[in-house]
Formats: structure tokens, C-alpha cells, sequence
């Protein structure tokens, strides 16, 4: 059974979730603190996180989730809710950013998905390298290289960027590209994937990809 770790200070909601939840064995945490002794001491495959939390803020939480060797999904639940919080919370780690109040089957699904996601890319199911126009993903390890150095990408940048690779010079759109790096979640906007691409243009070189003006964006060799 999973362990799902709830980082929230409003106990109604972790116990509301335990309740939509109750198919995974849940670990509480009433603070940023109390969540990194959870990670520390407990075997986690997924983490909800709120943002406004006392001594370690979430945004914090999930900069030192993402220093951990074992990629662990994250969830973001929390009030803040403009664009520009929630293009934060993905730039800092988030795979999925959810704004209060919310409705409880939808965190239900969406921890499936990740899960599911988490589950599809295990690097013990599948090795796998892709190599082209002098930048190399190891899937199994996922790590890029660029003409012999390591690049630092988020989860998400890498996902994009796998996508664009697998099939140099094909078009994809950004509904293709939400799909494949969001797993259908409702949180990314074009303007989330614009950020993407920006930043991956600016990790591996502005030549490797390219925008198809009305279409959407291919990964030039």
C-alpha cells in the first residue's frame, strides 16, 4: 500500500483526505518540519503539500524533496492561488498544484495519476537513452547531458523535453505536450508550457527548439 505524507496545518482538511484517501496508508504533518521528519523516517510515494505552513514553508518542503536521491510526486493543495503562485510551485518542484477550497475526488484522482505516472516511469521497468543534436537523456537515471556537461532540469522540463526527442522534427502540440508531461491534469495553462519551453531553450540551446507558429513546438537535431 503506498504511503501518502499530508503536509497541511489545518487538520479538518488532512482529515478530510484521510477520508477520500483511505485506500493508501496516510502520514500526517502539521508543519514543514514535521513533514521533513516524516521523510526522513518513513518510506513516502507521495507528498500533498500546502504552502502556507509555520517553521518550513511548503515551498521550501518541496525545494528539499527535490534534493532527495528518490524522486517522490508532489502535490500542492493551498489558497494561494494566482498564476504566478502556482508557476512558483511547478517551477520549484510541484508536478500538480491544486487551489483551496477544492473538491476531495479530485485529489483522489489526481493521486492516481501520479502515482500511475510514478508507477510507468520506474527506472527498474524501463532503461532507456535518447540521444540527439548533442544531448543525451538517460530515462532510467534522468539525467541530461549537453555536449558533455550535466544539465539541471525539473521534472516537467525533462518530461517536455523526452517528448521532443523521442521524435526529432515532429510537431507537437501543447494539448500533446500537457498530456504527456502533466498526465492530463487540469493545473498547466499555455502560458505554464510557454515557461517551459523558454527554460529548456535556454538549458540546452535556443537551436534545438523550435516554435511552429499556430502548430507548436519540435526539437531540431
Amino acid at each position: 500500500m503506498p504511503n501518502i505524507l499530508i503536509a497541511d496545518d489545518e487538520k479538518e482538511i488532512i482529515r478530510l483526505l484521510k477520508i477520500y484517501l483511505k485506500d493508501y496508508n496516510v502520514l500526517e504533518a502539521n508543519d514543514g518540519a514535521q513533514a521533513l521528519a516524516v521523510l526522513n523516517t518513513e518510506h513516502v510515494d507521495l507528498a500533498i503539500v500546502d504552502i502556507m505552513m509555520p517553521k518550513i514553508d511548503g515551498y521550501q518542503l518541496i525545494s528539499k524533496i527535490r534534493e532527495r536521491d528518490r524522486y517522490i510526486p508532489v502535490i500542492v493543495i493551498s489558497a494561494k492561488v494566482t498564476l504566478s503562485d502556482r508557476i512558483i510551485g511547478i517551477d520549484m518542484g510541484a508536478d500538480d498544484y491544486i487551489t483551496k477550497p477544492f473538491e476531495p475526488l479530485e485529489v483522489q484522482a489526481k493521486v492516481r495519476a501520479q502515482l500511475r505516472r510514478q508507477t510507468a516511469t520506474d527506472p527498474v521497468a524501463k532503461v532507456d537513452v535518447i540521444t540527439a543534436g548533442g544531448v543525451t537523456l538517460n530515462l532510467a537515471e534522468c539525467t541530461v547531458i549537453k555536449d558533455g556537461v550535466s544539465v539541471v532540469l525539473t521534472k516537467n522540463e525533462f518530461k517536455v523535453l523526452e517528448l521532443l526527442m523521442r521524435s526529432p522534427r515532429r510537431v507537437f502540440t501543447k494539448e500533446q505536450i500537457y498530456e504527456y508531461a502533466w498526465c492530463g491534469t487540469d493545473v498547466v495553462d499555455d502560458n505554464t508550457i510557454r515557461v517551459i519551453i523558454s527554460r529548456l531553450r535556454d538549458k540546452i540551446g535556443s537551436d534545438h527548439i523550435k516554435t511552429i507558429r499556430g502548430l507548436g513546438y519540435r526539437y531540431e537535431e
